[in-house]
């Protein structure tokens, strides 16, 4: 396997484990990945949020980690990297509203490089218009815009992950090890 520049498109309140489990499990197999957050720079951080499940309706949310980003948002070239990683929690709320982050976004898909999506990560592909005709996975909260963007939401196991063609997707965190390692197969 060849090394891969992977660009992460992360912000606050991102979730901690889907943040830092795939962050330093691409760098562990010698991936490079940079970590970027609108309006912040290489050396500043982003708060992470742990998202559990535990018997209630939807997850619960606790505080994590800051998490450091090590590359600069807006020095960020799409076309400088070979795939992109979409971690869940609050901010894809937010980052979907981003003009730049959707452009970002549209260029992988246009470019059919390989893309990795978790939990509410699908709610920024939803509104970058790229899942038209698409299986994707996600937090099952994000399957109205999933299907009203056009996409086909598939409901799997929670440690399932499911990749139709360039896009690799998965409902949340506890699915890892299926997402990360459909992904690893799709960056060979």
């Amino acid at each position: 396997m060849s090394n891969k520049k992977i660009l992460m498109i992360t912000g606050d309140f991102t979730e901690d484990y889907e943040t830092m489990v795939p962050f330093q499990t691409l760098l562990t197999v010698g991936h490079r990945v940079d970590a970027v957050c609108p309006d912040k720079v290489s050396g500043d951080s982003v708060a992470t949020a742990i998202h559990d499940f535990e018997g209630d309706q939807t997850y619960t949310e606790k505080r994590g980690h800051n998490f450091t980003l090590n590359a600069t948002f807006a020095e960020i070239d799409p076309a400088d990297y070979d795939a992109l990683i979409i971690p869940g929690g609050r901010a894809p709320e937010y980052l979907r509203l981003n003009p730049a982050v959707l452009t970002m976004v549209r260029h992988f898909f246009e470019t059919n490089k390989p893309v990795a999506a978790v939990c509410h990560g699908a709610q920024i592909l939803s509104a970058a218009g790229v899942l038209k005709d698409r299986k994707c996975s996600a937090y099952p909260a994000c399957m109205p815009e999933i299907n009203q963007s056009g996409g086909i939401f598939t409901e799997i196991a929670i440690d399932a992950a499911i990749t139709d063609g360039n896009l690799v997707t998965a409902p949340a965190w506890p699915a890892h090890p299926a997402w990360l390692s459909q992904f690893l197969a799709l960056l060979k």
